[in-house]
């Protein structure tokens, strides 16, 4: 495991909510046909998960465990409006029939964390809410949807600074009897 570990709260399909350490990246364990994820617990364990059986796993600010409901506190599951930071908008849907929108990157950090770890990485819809960041594993997903490519605005193009004459001054330039005045 690496050195820096961050807060999660890994949600499993069966319902329950396991609090505990993971790594930004590279956390997924393959052992032949087997997928594991080595949560380190709060006691200081770790606890092998399957990936299958996990629906997605949280990075939080305050593990909040005295609320076993919703201790992710996201209270947003999709955008608003039009999200304004860069990335793909992305629509995911569950093995649950739920769904959840986020941000993911449009770089290829996308492609080597898809590859690398099984799954996608998104930005919740309400960065200020205690979920900073949330992994869904492949297999938890039924349905991905582009929803839309947010990009900065483009600049426009300076204007040329010497002036070019224009077709209108030139056109009547060429007209015999016709001077241009100075």
């Amino acid at each position: 495991m690496s050195i820096a570990q961050k807060k999660v709260i890994v949600r499993r399909f069966a319902g329950d909510v396991l609090p505990g350490y993971l790594p930004v990246g590279a956390f997924v364990r393959t052992e032949g046909s087997l997928v594991q994820v080595d949560l380190l617990n709060l006691s200081g364990r770790i606890v092998p998960l399957s990936l299958h059986d996990i629906k997605m796993i949280s990075y939080v600010r305050d593990f909040n465990l005295t609320d076993t409901i919703n201790p992710e506190r996201l209270l947003r599951r999709t955008f608003l409006a039009r999200p304004r930071t860069e990335g793909l908008w992305l629509r995911v849907v569950f093995r649950t029939g739920d769904l959840l929108e986020g941000l993911a990157a449009s770089d290829l950090t996308l492609l080597s964390t898809t590859i690398e770890d099984a799954g996608l990485y998104l930005t919740p819809p309400d960065t200020r809410s205690n979920t900073q960041r949330i992994f869904v594993p492949r297999s938890a997903m039924t349905d991905l949807q582009l929803l839309a490519v947010i990009t900065t605005p483009s600049r426009k193009k300076p204007t040329p600074s010497v002036e070019e004459p224009t077709l209108q001054e030139t056109l009547f330039a060429t007209l015999p009897g016709n001077s241009r005045p100075n």
